[in-house]
């Protein structure tokens, strides 16, 4: 199912915008070829909403997020605005996203409550359990490096429109797409560092009510 989506996710965010763009250049023109190549995107996105039933922290947020850049490109009028005006949007999420941090409240916990209530467990229990003074500080790491992702992101972005301009937008689209790929294994490396420190904290408590349980008996 994992290799689906990564195939999946190279064909509806790489390679249609790609050859949306190569070959809708010329007869549509910059702006709205780089407006239609974010086409499939967005429906993959909104396909996979409905179907892995993300009505969430985490889903909510991906249609927030995918609704205002939307909205954002419609509204850019023309090809270079849209560029950079995607970059003010990443610089905006990633400020949004430290933000969260500063009000106590790091999206990613809310991210790892979601996955934990698709496992079967009740959001406050893992709520009460990530809020554990030797977990939480794993969830405001991730919640780091997501902000961290869309502030590097829009600086890099704000680079390569220097370099390449309108005209090398499919060369952006590679290096953010990889850009993209290499804080996707950060997030998921923190994750995977998330769960180590739940199961030490699991481990730690069954021994104390087993040795609580001895002492009683």
């Amino acid at each position: 199912m994992k290799n689906k989506i990564v195939v999946f996710d190279l064909l509806f965010y790489l390679a249609l915008p790609y050859l949306i763009w190569k070959f809708g250049q010329e007869p549509l023109g910059d702006y709205y070829a780089i407006l239609l190549s974010t086409a499939p995107g967005f429906i993959y996105t909104i396909i996979r909403f409905a179907v892995e039933r993300q009505f969430n922290v985490t889903g909510m947020f991906i249609m927030v997020s995918l609704f205002i850049s939307t909205l954002v490109d419609i509204l850019s009028g023309d090809a270079f605005t849209m560029l950079q005006n995607s970059v003010y949007v990443s610089a905006g999420f990633g400020l949004f996203i430290l933000g969260t941090m500063l009000v106590r409240k790091p999206l990613a916990l809310y991210f790892g409550v979601d996955i934990a209530y698709l496992q079967g467990q009740k959001r406050e229990d893992s709520l009460k359990l990530y809020r554990q003074k030797n977990i939480l500080p794993a969830f405001y790491f991730i919640t780091a490096i997501f902000a961290l992702r869309g502030l590097f992101g829009a600086g890099l972005k704000y680079y390569l429109i220097g370099v390449y301009g309108v005209q090398g937008y499919d060369r952006i689209l590679f290096f953010m797409k990889v850009n993209g790929w290499v804080f996707g294994a950060l997030i998921a490396a923190g994750f995977i560092y998330s769960s180590l420190k739940i199961n030490e904290h699991l481990e730690s408590t069954k021994i104390v009510d087993t040795k609580d349980n001895n002492v009683a008996g």
